[in-house]
């Protein structure tokens, strides 16, 4: 426990899935968290059920937090509202030592029948939120000689999809943008790595038919989709101290879907 004691984390997209999970684990383990969406009711949901260090959180079996969860709306597509946003929690906590980039949106459609309108939205919040997000939080990680950049891409981003050239494009970008930024903060004291997890169990999935969900199965030698829970526990090793020597990586986790 205590594993991110004294931290200050940003995690976007964080109202439900694997971004309200992350929340609950860093706040777990002493992180002062932000958790940043559009969605003001979940995030107060949220904020309700984990704020508090004497009161338990319903399903994780009586374990207490040491840390807190707070929450801020934002637009993550909008430069100025990110800077703004950040600015405000830096101004709150005198620090901002981790991120992670989860916000992500899908429109899905094959080539011909994608809209530039479906292309451009998800690209703004999948690459460009992440962008703007990085480029807000790492000024002030930079005053502290360090910090942790995690962008949540995608199995998609490496391998393609049917019928998601846009947001295969965007969780693509994402892995070339957290090498860059690897190369461009190290000497600064700032790791930045990618993530890209399979098929996981959140709302983005609730859509894909069963038969496709079985067949996922059948090739996936661990034959379970991720949990959410999966996701957390590896951005967890990512912010924490554990990873000081890890930067510029892709880590799957697809339970061996692609080996």
């Amino acid at each position: 426990m205590d594993r991110l004691k004294g931290k200050v984390s940003l995690i976007t997209g964080a109202s439900g899935g694997i971004g309200a999970c992350t929340a609950i684990t860093f706040a777990r383990e002493g992180s002062i968290v932000y958790a940043l969406d559009l969605r003001k009711r979940d995030l107060n949901e949220l904020c309700k059920k984990c704020n508090s260090y004497q009161k338990n959180c319903a399903g994780l079996e009586g374990q207490k937090f040491s840390g807190e969860i707070r929450y801020k709306t934002v637009d993550v597509s909008k430069l100025s509202e990110v800077e703004k946003t950040v600015e405000e929690i830096y101004n709150e906590c005198k620090r901002v030592d981790v991120l992670v980039n989860n916000a992500g949106i899908t429109r899905d459609a094959q080539l011909l029948k994608m809209t530039e309108e479906m292309f451009d939205a998800v690209i703004a919040v999948n690459l460009k939120g992440a962008f703007n997000m990085g480029k807000a939080a790492a000024k002030y990680m930079v005053e502290n000689q360090k910090g942790s950049i995690i962008n949540t891409s995608s199995i998609v981003g490496v391998f393609g999809n049917f019928g998601q050239s846009n947001y295969a494009a965007s969780k693509a970008g994402l892995i070339a943008m957290s090498k860059t930024w690897a190369r461009e903060l190290g000497r600064k004291g700032i790791r930045v790595n990618a993530v890209a997890p399979g098929f996981t169990r959140t709302e983005m999935i609730e859509s894909v038919p069963e038969k496709v969900i079985n067949m996922l199965l059948e090739k996936t030698p661990l034959t379970r989709l991720g949990n959410p829970e999966d996701i957390a526990n590896l951005y967890l090793f990512l912010a924490s101290e554990e990873s000081s020597f890890i930067t510029g990586q892709v880590i799957g986790i697809d339970g061996g879907l692609v080996i």
